[in-house]
């Protein structure tokens, strides 16, 4: 049986994060990737100029047409920019047998452009995030969801990955990448106890996607039947190879993009 995961997201025009990222990643990890955008962007390694959010009765029909068809093992949810797309997606969801929901709570670019609008926050946390089996902020995308500081220690990325728990999310996986030191350190909680991962912090510019891509790829292994923390591990060692091997590729000017093809194009 083939493996099927769908990604439920907006559109990064520079391919390098959004439906891109996580096609590639499901591609690379082989997982068969189907899509459902809820937003365009003009972005390219520099920024994003300019959003497009697709009506929301072409996003239910874009989620019909894909699960009343594809027998989907593992769905990930990226960019929900507007408050009434959170709530078609949510009510799609509910409609359909999704397998195992990753929710990526994308909220800023990786050049600082802001991807939700404000009042959106709110509905995301009342709505989907008591929905979806996993969780994977980033330190400001988890202040941001309590509405405090950002983690600084790993006392704290406990701390608040409990309080999202408190909040209704069934799991947590709350990502260091954007502290400091040698390593990069991501804190899982569930039901049964928290567990930290841990990759070297490689030194590239070169990260953007990174977060779409890490949830991607814990997608891909609930899609092939992995358990929660076993997606987890081997989503965190592919995307620090592919953060690794970024410096590999030529794209753009700015913060270029992971190299999700690492472990194919180098034997080529």
């Amino acid at each position: 049986m083939t493996a099927i995961a769908v990604t439920i997201a907006g559109s990064d025009s520079g391919g390098g994060a959004g439906i891109q990222a996580d096609l590639k990643t499901f591609s690379a990890l082989g997982v068969y990737g189907a899509s459902i955008l809820t937003a365009l962007t003009a972005q390219n390694t520099l920024g994003v100029t300019a959003v497009h959010d697709v009506p929301g009765d072409f996003i239910t029909a874009q989620i019909d047409a894909v699960f009343s068809d594809l027998a989907v093992n593992a769905v990930k949810i990226g960019m929900l920019s507007q408050r009434s797309t959170i709530e078609i997606v949510t009510s799609g969801l509910a409609a359909h047998d999704t397998g195992p929901v990753v929710l990526d709570p994308v909220m800023v670019a990786a050049s600082g452009d802001p991807l939700i609008a404000e009042e959106a926050v709110a509905k995301l946390t009342e709505l989907l995030i008591p929905k979806v089996d996993l969780i994977t902020p980033n330190l400001h995308e988890a202040a941001r969801l309590l509405q405090t500081d950002v983690a600084g220690h790993k006392h704290d990325m406990e701390t608040q990955a409990r309080r999202l728990i408190d909040l209704g999310a069934r799991a947590v996986l709350l990502k260091g990448g954007h502290g400091e030191g040698a390593t990069s350190d991501d804190f899982l909680l569930t039901k049964d106890g928290g567990r930290w991962f841990s990759a070297p912090r490689h030194d590239t510019r070169n990260t953007h996607g990174t977060g779409c891509t890490l949830s991607s790829a814990i997608a891909a292994g609930l899609a092939k039947g992995l358990p929660l923390a076993a997606a987890v591990g081997a989503a965190k060692d592919y995307v620090s190879a592919a953060i690794a091997a970024a410096d590999n590729l030529a794209i753009g000017s700015g913060h270029g993009p992971v190299h999700h093809f690492h472990a194919v194009w180098s034997k080529s």
